[in-house]
């Protein structure tokens, strides 16, 4: 993954460390090259969920983090559009964060980060994004020693009890299904 890319966020991703307060683990991996669609932070500003908006806040304001929206009539809205309310006929629909990042990600070549694999793989696939998933940017944060590997897997836990959907019961078992 290069150091240069933005990575525009769904909500479940960016939320899996806005849950356990880790959000400083993505500021010391990718300082300013956080990507935060609108639809995004419109979905962490749910009242039921106003403390992660605000955690968002702060990454925002310290200029980690910017928000971007997606102009209406732009080439990014259009995808947007037909990703979230009419897809093709083979595709179905995503959520608006997810629908959001995948079109800023293919708009801006960047990197889409998301943990929803099986709604959004085909369109991973089909626009060739580079991807990353929460079990990614810890490797990730491992491999800079951010994090060693037990520290990595107390945050796994963590993320499993505010039940993220992580596909691995431990961050161990994932840095072995994944070893390359």
């Amino acid at each position: 993954m290069s150091s240069t890319e933005s990575l525009f966020f769904d909500t479940d991703c960016l939320s899996a460390f806005l849950w356990i307060h880790e959000e400083s683990i993505l500021a010391k991996l990718y300082p300013e090259r956080i990507v935060i669609p609108e639809q995004v932070y419109m979905e962490l500003s749910n009242p039921c969920v106003s403390h992660l908006k605000q955690r968002v806040d702060l990454l925002i304001n310290s200029h980690q983090a910017r928000r971007e929206s997606i102009p209406l009539g732009s080439t990014a809205y259009d995808l947007y559009y037909k990703l979230a309310y009419k897809p093709d006929n083979r595709h179905m629909i995503i959520g608006k964060g997810e629908a959001a990042a995948i079109s800023l990600a293919k708009i801006n070549n960047g990197i889409l980060a998301s943990n929803n694999f099986a709604d959004i793989s085909i369109y991973i696939n089909e626009f060739g994004l580079l991807h990353i998933t929460t079990g990614g940017i810890l490797k990730e944060a491992l491999i800079q020693k951010i994090i060693t590997e037990a520290e990595g897997n107390i945050l796994w836990e963590n993320m499993l009890r505010r039940r993220r959907k992580l596909g691995y019961p431990s961050f161990s078992s994932y840095l072995t299904a994944t070893k390359t």
